[in-house]
């Protein structure tokens, strides 16, 4: 087979998307980036700056997407450890992430300058009381690209160096990231990497709830979970229900499925990769999904199944049966 597109891996998070990144990960022709990057459409990344360069562009806006930015890719990605410690920049080389973000700067800004800098504290005028306060401040007026195709090509370059190159030093021709709020936005993930294939993993969204109680990052009351996630849904179904998905790479797959058919569904993912079989070390098992199917009494759970009384039929399953019984 030729060689695959490279692969985004979305869903609600909860649902499997970190299990089935290891699997596609684990094929010897694709890399997965170990950790979550981020810095695609969280806010300040690269989504945020594809807007204020182009539709949204004014000087102030610009400059101010160019310094989340910055804070994102030099202090926030590089400050952030996995499991085992390690960086963004030390899974796709140290070097390599320097100098590309260093080569990103003079492509996104037409000037720099320096703007004297209001005192502060005790101040006189524009003098600072103290001997160690700025006496400017570094500011910069962003390019605009009148077309947005030329800025995309350059975060594309952005995004071929540091992920091309990491799959290259794993000896494998793609690469595959995952970050569960890819989901949302597509269109721009499209744009950026118009070859991609979109992975997206669903899994009953009762077992979904029930799964976000139990992370630390999550709202811990079933109220606050169903706040959480029922703006993510809508917007997805609503989004879905708009889009026409028959020209794009996208696929999409149930954490159930996968499980009660392991190594027929692992074929037919490959397959719709673009990629043929392989055995991966990773699995999805039916007993892993299941396991909180029995948390709540059962006033909350009918309460929980009169929010998502909607949800759960559009987003393929009968809300009598989750993790060990999902509709097809």
């Amino acid at each position: 087979m030729p060689s695959p597109s490279p692969v985004f891996v979305a869903g609600t998070g909860r649902s499997g998307t970190s299990r089935i990144a290891d699997i596609i990960g684990q094929h010897p022709l694709i890399h997965r980036i170990p950790m979550e990057t981020k810095f695609f459409v969280e806010p300040g990344g690269l989504r945020d700056l594809a807007d204020a360069l182009t539709d949204r562009y004014d000087p102030i806006v610009g400059e101010d997407a160019l310094r989340r930015l910055s804070d994102f890719l030099t202090v926030r990605v590089p400050g952030r450890r996995d499991d085992r410690g390690k960086t963004v920049p030390e899974l796709v080389g140290v070097g390599r992430y320097r100098d590309a973000v260093h080569r990103l700067w003079p492509q996104v800004i037409a000037y720099a300058y320096d703007e004297p800098a209001p005192a502060e504290g005790f101040g006189d005028g524009d003098r600072p009381f103290g001997p160690f306060g700025a006496a400017s401040r570094r500011r910069v007026v962003p390019r605009y690209f009148r077309d947005r195709s030329e800025l995309i090509g350059i975060l594309r370059g952005l995004v071929d160096t540091l992920f091309g190159g990491a799959a290259a030093d794993a000896g494998k021709p793609t690469w595959c990231e995952k970050t569960p709020f890819n989901l949302l936005y597509l269109d721009f993930l499209w744009e950026l990497v118009p070859e991609a294939t979109i992975v997206h993993i669903k899994r009953h969204p009762l077992s979904v709830l029930a799964s976000h109680l139990a992370q630390p990052w999550a709202p811990s009351a079933v109220d606050g979970a169903l706040a959480y996630l029922l703006p993510v849904y809508d917007r997805w179904l609503a989004w879905k229900n708009a889009a026409d998905l028959t020209s794009r790479r996208y696929v999409e797959v149930k954490a159930e499925d996968l499980a009660a058919d392991w190594p027929g569904q692992r074929r037919a993912l490959f397959e719709r990769l673009g990629v043929e079989d392989a055995v991966t070390a990773s699995t999805f098992q039916a007993g892993k999904l299941a396991h909180r199917d029995d948390q709540f009494d059962a006033g909350t759970r009918a309460l929980i199944e009169e929010a998502l009384g909607e949800i759960v039929p559009a987003m393929g399953y009968d809300m009598t049966r989750t993790a060990q019984g999902a509709t097809r």
